[in-house]
């Protein structure tokens, strides 16, 4: 890292402090699906519900950190860990009540939203000149070892306990004092970085139609399975907190591995095809997602949909195509960098109502016809990205 990052930036304290937020958030959300089904007692309606204020900070965020313009990326980030803090503490006392989990959940979303709006920001500021990239690298590879870390405790915890209302609250609890250790350490940081500007507006222009309205297509599709994937498994397939994890841990691991392969093909063939060839695999995906259990016996399907969970994260690893694509057109890294950060806002605009129209489906219709959705949702995606038209441009 002293070879990456200077040194009279804060970034031991940084990095320390990021770990520690992703151990906590490891444990947090290997038990957040069970804690929700077992104690809160919530349904697929419910689940939607709670998925929508969970979603609803990411919309926000644009204006969120426009009202924090003037203070530096180092405070915003401060102020990101004191609110996961309070939403973490808060889920650990108040009672297994739905409105007041659910409140819980928003507080500390809004929390971890502005921090994720923080951290790349933070980064490339602390790095050397000409090491950003590599910066990144470190940056993702810190935060999912310690996420894996919290996924692991869970497991071992689970394992040997019994799963109890005290349980869960205990592991929250345990996770904001953790959040409160690398909240310490963001005090530390005394930079006065400048927050990036692309991220505090909306920035549209007509080249980049396409672009956003991939985004839709995309962000409907990928929160059937955020949103449902492991609560179908919770709550239609009985799997414990230990099993959740230990699909986030596998999930995460086959990411890590997947990821470099995943852009090497997109520059080998191009993100034109890339986005469009991903959506046989989801098909397949979502079609022994929504009906395994109709083919095979119970604990076969269960198995069978834990292995199409992780295939989903590892497909959905495509969507770093509509990236270069946004490059391939952009201008400038400026305007490259401010499409994005709208075509995030656009993405949960459009994740905030597939999940509370998810839940409902599920309620109405049943889990078949949810993944059958999603799966129509792919077959759109690709259908509007071959509308697109190379510009022949290179991607860096």
């Amino acid at each position: 890292m002293k070879e990456v990052f200077r040194q009279e930036s804060g970034y031991k304290a940084f990095f320390i402090s990021m770990l520690t937020f992703a151990l906590a958030y490891g444990m947090y959300k290997g038990v957040i699906d069970n804690y929700l089904a077992e104690v809160v007692s919530m349904s697929g309606w419910d689940k939607g519900v709670s998925e929508f204020f969970r979603e609803m900070p990411g919309l926000a965020l644009v204006f969120v950190l426009a009202a924090l313009y003037t203070l530096s990326a180092e405070r915003i980030y401060r102020i990101g860990a004191v609110i996961m803090l309070i939403g973490l503490a808060a889920q650990s006392l108040v009672p297994a009540d739905k409105v007041l989990v659910i409140l819980c959940i928003f507080i500390f979303s809004l929390g971890d939203h502005i921090q994720l709006g923080m951290r790349n920001t933070l980064t490339l500021q602390y790095s050397k000149e000409g090491r950003g990239g590599e910066a990144l690298g470190l940056q993702n590879a810190v935060y999912q070892v310690g996420m894996l870390a919290g996924y692991a405790v869970i497991i071992v915890v689970f394992w040997r306990l019994e799963s109890t209302e005290h349980l869960f609250k205990t592991v929250f609890a345990v996770s904001a004092a953790i959040i409160g250790i690398g909240t310490v350490s963001t005090f530390r940081m005394t930079g006065t970085s400048a927050a990036d500007s692309a991220k505090h507006r909306f920035y549209f222009r007509k080249k980049f139609s396409k672009f956003y309205m991939l985004e839709v297509f995309y962000g409907a599709r990928k929160q059937v399975f955020f949103t449902f994937g492991p609560y179908v498994l919770v709550l239609f397939y009985g799997a414990n907190a230990m099993t959740i994890s230990i699909l986030f841990a596998v999930s995460s691991v086959c990411g890590f591995f997947a990821s470099p392969l995943v852009g090497k093909i997109i520059d080998r063939f191009g993100y034109k095809i890339v986005m469009i060839s991903d959506t046989l695999i989801l098909v397949i995906v979502c079609f022994f997602y929504g009906f395994a259990h109709h083919i095979f016996p119970m604990n076969i399907a269960f198995v069978v949909c834990c292995i199409n969970y992780v295939l989903d994260s590892v497909i959905s690893l495509a969507s770093m195509a509509s990236n270069v694509y946004v490059q391939d057109i952009s201008d400038s890294a400026e305007e490259m960098r401010a499409t994005i950060s709208t075509g995030v806002s656009v993405n949960h605009l459009i994740t905030i109502l597939v999940a509370l129209f998810g839940g409902w489906i599920w309620k109405t219709l049943g889990i078949e016809t949810l993944f059958m959705l999603s799966a129509v949702l792919g077959l759109c995606n690709s259908a509007y990205a071959a509308t697109i038209k190379t510009s022949g441009k290179r991607a860096v």
